[in-house]
């Protein structure tokens, strides 16, 4: 199941675990990383631990954990601490090409035999954007890892390896570097089999300007977002589910097709293959959604 939503919680902080549980997100992302202090992380990993074991029902909300990156040493000691839980899967950051990921894959196979888990249970999110040597490597995730569930983009840490001062121009729109990073891990999501997921919108008061953005992610491809409060989950999940005019216009279009013919004239319009397959992934998003 494409997964509309993925809410980032601090892995230290059991009222914000408590809280973002009802939140609605598909996904809640338990962190190990940018939101836990060095000297809570060995608490974090406890309370993540802890907090996986207490809900092994998964059937309406998923766990993930995002650990720390591969060249420190605190990520294999996170997925140590956290494998035995079985999250639903790691949220790995600032990965640098697919190697990566084979890498995670080894360290989760070793973990998953150890811990009595599923092996290959354990799936691997990449962000897929967050270091200089990444965007030259978008095309190395196909065929990586069976793990591999998806991939999403980051433009703060992206902005911050770049050494720039924003990632944004004089109209608060992204500059073309970070306009680059997010088309091609689009395109480097869609090219390796895997669900494509917009990065966060850091403001979260600017309701209308989060409704925007989630809207024309859904428009250009990606199928979800993360959110960084619970306040965002509603209005992402809105977004990438299909509207009822979406799911009405996708029936039609499929029924145009069911007497097998290659092109269609449906409303005044020519369709083909492309809109066909296109209505039927609105179909498959809404029965997902439900």
């Amino acid at each position: 199941m494409d997964l509309r939503s993925m809410l980032f919680v601090p892995g230290d902080s059991e009222r914000k675990l408590a809280k973002a549980q009802g939140s609605g997100a598909d996904a809640l992302v338990l962190d190990l990383e940018d939101s836990v202090p060095a000297d809570r992380i060995a608490a974090a990993r406890s309370m993540v631990r802890e907090y996986l074991g207490n809900h092994r029902d998964r059937t309406r909300q998923q766990f993930w954990v995002r650990i720390n990156p591969l060249p420190t040493d605190k990520a294999l000691a996170d997925l140590a601490a956290i494998t035995g839980g079985a999250p639903d899967g790691i949220m790995l950051p600032k990965v640098d090409s697919g190697a990566d990921v084979v890498v995670a894959d080894h360290y989760l196979s070793a973990l998953e035999i150890r811990e009595g888990v599923e092996p290959g249970s354990i799936r691997i999110f990449a962000v897929a954007t967050e270091t200089a040597p990444a965007l030259f490597a978008l095309g190395t995730f196909a065929g990586c890892s069976p793990r591999l569930a998806g991939m999403t983009w980051g433009a703060e840490d992206l902005s911050a390896a770049l050494g720039a001062a924003t990632n944004r121009d004089e109209n608060g729109e992204l500059e073309f570097t970070y306009r680059l990073a997010r088309s091609l891990c689009l395109a480097g999501a869609i090219a390796a089999g895997v669900q494509p997921l917009d990065t966060v919108f850091v403001d979260f008061r600017d309701s209308e300007g989060l409704r925007a953005e989630s809207r024309a992610a859904a428009r250009a491809g990606f199928t979800g977002k993360i959110a960084i409060h619970p306040d965002q989950v509603v209005t992402i999940n809105q977004a990438f589910t299909p509207s009822a005019e979406e799911v009405a216009h996708a029936r039609r279009v499929i029924e145009a097709f069911s007497q097998g013919a290659g092109t269609v004239a449906l409303e005044g319009k020519m369709l083909d293959m492309p809109h066909l397959k296109q209505a039927q992934r609105v179909l498959s998003r809404a029965d997902a959604a439900r």
